[in-house]
């Protein structure tokens, strides 16, 4: 029977036990499926990216492809080219041919656009066979060396425009590239069937949207396979590797799946689509590849990883100190019951046992308090909710909604209270760290001075604002902002009916120095070392809301900032306080 307290703290400790377990296992599940959600959501928006930039990359390419099939067509129903063709006159065709492909052959002006012209490296004919019919010496037809010039030979005549890609050096020291070529047939006038072909291969312009050259639409890259060979400048030999082995792998899937892949270059995770140029085409195969890499995307899905668990991790805190609350609470009924059925010396004796666990519970619940302030915002704001529910009904008399509004009241200044102790904690250990930004003083005092104008104004004050049009500071909006709802709080509520607040600022070298001066009370004297002390609330403010810790945090924030916060001056009913910040030497920007 001795055992009762034991048995009694045993359930208290099994009623938390199981509290915490529920807790724990809904923010562990929620947060399964939060991170979950919010990562696929940011994949398929990333996925969605790289769908319209490609889009556009087609788009744009389906425009040029139109544009030189358009311009080959013409080129090719030339009279003096079809004259040489169904003359048999071979020997004279590229001599015909000269003066009419002679503006082929142009140099690309610099500022060409995908709509000029269309300008090759070179052109060649193909007979009735399909073979290169060569050109004669002197000629101006662009040099070719034999194995390029045989690349351009097809297995027979093709009856539409076929595109491909050959093998060619710039020049005789550089390494191979791809030249797109384009093969337009020739119809006999006659007997309207094809008796040759012109084949170009195409200069490109500056701002061609041509897949063979290096080209981007945001952060895409893209490039050009075929036959075995890569083309994508300005990429490392083992990132050329991998490259190699993902476009074979894709090219041999891509009829069954046209999705993309996901592969590490150099370390960096890209996205990989591969497509076929000239599916159909006389020539062979070549596909368009590119690259999206998705760094941004990793970052993105990191930042909400961290941003999900932390809040989970806050949520939990907040759970598990609830739960040994309330465990606390919904134990005491049964402790209660087992003391007021104690009628004997054992039960006394039980009685007693109970008394002592309870006391030690609540040392225990103290020291727990002391040391979890950082907790108390989930009860403060279940208590809020509480009066609020309680104000919202309709049959409380007059005198208990007076209570219940000063009771919400107290726990707004308590919550404040608490927010302000907590950043005061985060200062001391150092982890509060300051996001430089380029901001606009001008507009934060407007900001402020707009959210002060909807409260209710009992000193019928007057706002004499000296400021420029904009002022640039570099700092964290939340904590600049913080200061100056400070300065100006204060400037309000110690001022005197019909006064005065004057707001001016100026700039010191690397610093700029904001001004907040205010009619009033003034500080005495022996007090004025002692304001940015925590808890000080001096002779002023005795009968004034607040707790004494406004001012010690603004000036730990400015000096966050690198700046600081200083008295000024408080004498002959005038008080003024200045506000040091880094200056920002850029201008804004709209």
């Amino acid at each position: 029977m001795v055992n009762r307290p034991v048995s009694f703290r045993s359930f208290r400790w099994r009623l938390m036990a199981a509290m915490m377990l529920v807790v724990g296992l809904l923010t562990f599940a929620g947060l399964y499926f939060a991170q979950g959600k919010a990562l696929a959501s940011a994949e398929a928006e990333h996925h969605r990216e790289f769908r319209a930039a490609l889009a556009a990359l087609n788009a744009a390419q389906a425009t040029r492809a139109d544009h030189l099939a358009e311009r080959c067509r013409t080129l090719v129903g030339n009279p003096r080219i079809h004259a040489a063709l169904e003359d048999d006159a071979l020997d004279l065709l590229y001599i015909s041919a000269r003066d009419e492909l002679s503006d082929l052959m142009r140099p690309v002006p610099a500022d060409a656009s995908p709509r000029s012209p269309v300008h090759a490296r070179f052109y060649r004919f193909l007979d009735a066979n399909g073979a290169v019919i060569p050109p004669p010496e002197n000629h101006n037809a662009g040099a070719l060396g034999p194995g390029e010039e045989a690349q351009l030979s097809l297995p027979r005549l093709p009856l539409t425009t076929q595109l491909g890609w050959v093998k060619r050096k710039e020049d005789p020291l550089g390494d191979e590239v791809l030249v797109e070529v384009i093969a337009t047939p020739i119809v006999s006038t006659e007997t309207r069937r094809p008796i040759a072909a012109l084949v170009v291969g195409l200069a490109p312009t500056p701002s061609s949207a041509s897949a063979s050259e290096l080209t981007s639409t945001g952060d895409i890259r893209a490039g050009l396979w075929t036959g075995g060979r890569l083309q994508l400048p300005g990429l490392e030999p083992a990132a050329r590797t991998v490259l190699r082995s993902a476009l074979r792998t894709l090219v041999d899937r891509e009829d069954r799946q046209q999705a993309p892949a996901t592969i590490s270059l150099g370390g960096r995770p890209h996205l990989l689509f591969c497509q076929p140029l000239n599916a159909g085409s006389l020539y062979p195969v070549a596909h368009e590849f590119f690259l999206y890499p998705l760094d941004n995307a990793v970052a993105q899905q990191n930042r909400l990883r961290w941003q999900i668990l932390g809040a989970g991790a806050l949520f939990l805190l907040g759970g598990l100190g609830s739960s040994h609350l309330l465990a606390a609470r919904l134990s005491r009924p049964v402790e209660k019951m087992a003391m007021d059925s104690a009628v004997n010396a054992l039960q006394r004796s039980r009685a007693e046992a109970a008394l002592e666990s309870t006391q030690a519970e609540l040392q225990r619940s103290a020291r727990f308090s002391a040391n979890a302030s950082h907790q108390l915002k989930t009860p403060v704001a279940v208590l809020r909710a509480g009066l609020d529910e309680l104000l919202a009904r309709q049959d409380l008399p007059a005198d208990v909604r007076s209570e219940l509004e000063g009771l919400v009241g107290e726990t707004t200044r308590f919550t404040s209270m608490i927010e302000d102790l907590l950043l005061l904690s985060r200062v001391d250990a150092g982890r509060v760290r300051i996001e430089f930004a380029h901001l606009d003083l001008v507009h934060l005092v407007a900001t402020c001075l707009d959210d002060f104008s909807v409260l209710p104004d009992p000193f019928d004050l007057e706002v004499v604002n000296h400021l420029p049009d904009t002022l640039s500071i570099s700092g964290e909006k939340r904590y600049v902002a913080h200061i100056l709802q400070n300065l100006v709080e204060n400037a309000r509520n110690y001022n005197r009916p019909r006064g005065r607040i004057d707001l001016s600022a100026h700039t010191e070298g690397a610093q700029v120095i904001l001004s907040v001066g205010n009619t009033g009370r003034v500080i005495p004297r022996e007090h004025q070392p002692h304001i940015f002390d925590r808890f000080h609330r001096g002779a002023t403010g005795a009968d004034l809301p607040g707790h004494g810790l406004g001012l010690n945090l603004a000036r730990e924030l400015a000096r966050l900032h690198g700046g600081d916060v200083r008295l000024a001056i408080s004498e002959d009913d005038w008080t003024e306080f200045e506000v040091v910040l880094p200056r920002h030497t850029e201008p804004l920007r709209g």
